[in-house]
This record gives structure tokens, sequence and C-alpha cells, in this order.
């Protein structure tokens, strides 16, 4: 794959850096304070396997540019994906109209700098093998389905990659690109034993090429996992409902951390106070065990990035430090509106996407503890190893659906447990941590916020809640 630079665009698509001088001016010319342009180039490839057979495989492409123009707290937005001068002339109008003002500003001569960092695996890129490679691959991890015990009645497997070219330009004389690799595996297993029926399901990948699936996890790996949490969940019964000890596996808990903890911490919602979390910087929120950052340089994980979509280097950002609130992720509208820093959180889903503060990989720090140590002190409560999904409301009340748990008795794992929720609200758990492991794992995941999607990845080691209520049907 070429290297990130403005060529990529002009040599491709016919756009100078001088076309994207003139836009910039005209997307000022009604009275901006600042203008930006965002090209995208993208293809995405899947393959599907179900009922025995390759079910589907797709190649989409999108090509188009977003032109942002700034006022105060003004946004005016428009995109198109027409790359001629005069279809983009007409969209930065359309957006300089919206965000119009007295200011007569001019564009600074675009430089093209480059990230120092380096966050991709950029070996073997899976979006330019084959398609009947990638066939092997979802094969070998739908098999490793069907294989594990006879008891699965359905199986699938999935595969997909996607390249993103992208090229920023703004009135300020920034001009950087990048090429962002994208790979996910996933499985999902359906058991059924004397009318009981579950599922269980694996996901696999991050900023990687094909050496992922080679040395790290296995396409088989995937669908087994898949597989073995689907027959687990065949014996499981309903947990004991009530307020009691409750213990978060490392992996997937990441999930209740990103969208109880993570989303509040997010700067438009305290720049508009609609956030829980906006009258609170400074202040303790947690119990001084708990530190959470957000860092988009951890190489190869699904959140990761050289540059945001605003051509911000990101940066590690420390959120609660030591139970302290120490900052909010910050993309260019918020930060110029709150007086902070720029810290390379500013993303959007598409080319057809304003940017909005988003996460990358957010992380709860270790602890000194071990998983075992955990377990052992709890005499009676509940273990919530992975999620169906959940629903946090601004006021930080969150409901969480455990798809597979454990009970805890005499400090050890019994029965598995299923149609568990997790009730409570993010203050509260902040406040409960009464232990933290050392096993941190990672969970990928696809946020969505504001009508838009967003690659992430969270990060939890096995952590202890005093008291949490437990939804069940006992």
């Amino acid at each position: 794959m070429p290297p990130p630079s403005s060529a990529f665009f002009e040599e491709r698509f016919g756009v100078s850096p001088e076309d994207m001088r003139k836009i910039l001016e005209i997307a000022l010319s009604k009275g901006g304070e600042f203008s930006e342009l965002f090209f995208e180039y993208r293809v995405l490839n899947s393959v599907r396997m179900e009922e025995d057979i390759i079910k589907d495989s797709s190649e989409n492409i999108s090509l188009g540019v977003g032109i942002r123009v700034l006022k105060g707290a003004q946004t005016g937005y428009g995109y198109t994906d027409d790359l001629s001068f005069e279809k983009m002339k007409q969209t930065a109008l359309t957006a300089a109209a919206i965000a119009a003002g007295m200011s007569k500003l001019s564009v600074a001569n675009l430089t093209q700098k480059s990230s120092n960092l380096q966050v991709y695996d950029l070996k073997s890129p899976l979006n330019e093998m084959r398609l009947a490679p990638k066939v092997d691959l979802v094969k070998e991890a739908y098999e490793a389905v069907k294989s594990y015990d006879s008891r699965i009645v359905k199986a699938q497997a999935s595969l997909m990659d996607e390249i993103q070219y992208v090229t920023i330009a703004n009135s300020e004389g920034l001009l950087i690109s990048d090429v962002r690799p994208q790979v996910m595996m996933m499985a999902s297993a359906t058991a059924e034993d004397k009318g009981v029926r579950n599922t269980g399901f694996k996901t696999a990948g991050g900023r990687y090429g094909l050496g992922f699936y080679q040395n790290i996890m296995t396409p088989k790996e995937v669908g087994k996992k898949a597989a073995q949490d689907a027959i687990t969940l065949l014996s499981a019964i309903d947990p004991p409902a009530g307020e009691q000890p409750v213990v978060l596996s490392s992996y997937q808990s990441g999930v209740m951390i990103h969208e109880a903890v993570g989303h509040p911490l997010e700067a438009d919602g305290n720049r508009k106070k609609t956030s829980i979390m906006w009258d609170k910087l400074g202040k303790q929120v947690a119990n001084p065990i708990v530190t959470i950052y957000d860092d988009p340089t951890i190489p190869n994980y699904r959140g990761s990035l050289n540059i945001d979509d605003e051509g911000t280097i990101p940066t590690k950002k420390m959120l609660i430090e030591n139970g302290k609130l120490v900052g909010y992720l910050q993309d260019r509208l918020s930060a110029k509106l709150m007086g902070m820093e720029l810290d390379g959180h500013g993303r959007r889903q598409t080319y057809q996407n304003n940017p909005i503060p988003r996460m990358g990989n957010t992380v709860l720090a270790p602890g000194d503890a071990t998983p075992e140590d955990i377990i052992k002190s709890v005499k009676k409560g509940f273990y919530a190893e992975t999620y169906q999904g959940g629903q946090v409301s601004d006021t930080g009340k969150f409901t969480f659906s455990v798809n597979m748990g454990y009970m805890i008795e005499d400090g050890k794992l019994t029965k598995p447990v299923k149609n568990a929720t997790l009730i409570g609200t993010n203050v509260q758990i902040l406040n409960e941590v009464e232990m933290i492991a050392n096993d941190t794992e990672f969970f990928l995941g696809t946020c969505g916020k504001d009508g838009q999607s967003a690659a992430v990845t969270a990060g939890t080691p096995t952590l202890k809640l005093r008291q949490m209520t437990v939804g069940g049907r006992q």
C-alpha cells in the first residue's frame, strides 16, 4: 500500500494541495473562523459462512470529502462524493453559509506534516490478499465451531478487512495523511440440548495484517471459544437477584467501563452540561485505587490511530487518576470552547460525518491483586463474564445484560448463570470498586454515538465491586 501522503488523492483523483487551499479559502469566504477538508477513500471487504456454505462476500468502496467551517460554537458541514473542483466549491459555500460571520481570515500555506506514530501492523495486509485465502480463514473458524460438540446446531463465521486512506487539510496550514488497516473475525455458535438453546460469540482482530491470525489468535481458536461458551450456557441457571458482591471479569467487562464511564467523560457532553460529570473536574469521583485513561497510541489495537480525524496526533489521555477526575476527551471544537488542549480524540464515521469527541482504547489500569485473590474474597456473589449489550443514560444510570456469568460460592466459581442484568450508576460503581487484579485483557467493539460508529477497544483487569444490583428471575 502507498505511504500516507496527500499525493494519493492528487495522483488518483486529481486533487492537488493548491486545489485544497483554494477550497479552504472559499469555505472561509462568508466569515468563518476555521475551515477543514477531510478526504477519504475506503475499501471494505467481507466474507461470511453459514449453513456450510460461503453465504456472501462483498467489496464496498467509498470516496468523498467532508468540508467543515467553524464560527464560535456554530458548525457548518457539507460533503460530496464528487471530487471535481466545481462540486467541492459548491459544497464549501454551503458549509460557509451555515457558519457565517464577520471575520476575514486568510488560509495559511499548506505544509505537509507526518505523525511520529506508527501504530499499525502493515505486514501482509488482508486488503491486498485474494478472496480464496480469506475464505480459507473463515472456513477454519467455522469448522472449529461445528466440530467442537455434537450439540452445536448452528455456526456462523465471518471476516472483515478494511483499508482507509485519509488526507486532512485545514486553514491553519495543516496537511497530513494516514493509511489505516483494520481486520476483524467473528464466530458465533448456537448449542441446543433438551429444549434449551443458547449462543456464544467471539471476535478477534485489530489494526493487523495476516500475521495476527497466524501468530496471535488463529481462526480455530476464535471458533472454539464461541462454541465453548455456547455449550457452557446449556447448563446455566438463572441468578439470584438482589444486591450482592459482583466480580467483573477481564476482557468483555471493558464494555461496561467504556459505556458507563467513558462516554460521560467525552468533552461535548460536559461543555453542554448534559453529562453527569460536567461539574466534577478536579473532584474525587471514584475509589482512589481507580485510574482510567484512553490511549489511542497502543500498537495494533482496534481503536488505535496515528492521527485522529482532525489531523491531531493522539496522546494517552488520563481521565480518572487515583479516583480524581482529571480530564475529558477532546475534539477541536470542544477543546476551543472549553479552553483545553487537543488530545487526538476527534473522530468521525466517514467523510459524511462531523467529527466529535470519541474514545479509542479505554483502559482501567491494573491493580496488585490476582484474579484468584479476588474470587477467594467473595463468600457469595456474582461473576460477570460476557455481555449482550446495555443502556446508559446521561444521568449515569445503566443496565447491562449478561450473556454468561457464574455464581461465586465460598470463594469459588460454581454454577454458570444466564439471563442476568447488572443495574447501577457510573458514580456508584466507581466508588464501589474494592479490588483490582493484574490481568488486563482487551475487548474489541464498535461504538455508537450520535448516529456514528467508531472502532474501539476497552480494557479491564478482573475487578470486584462491594455491592451491585443483579437482576434475575429468582
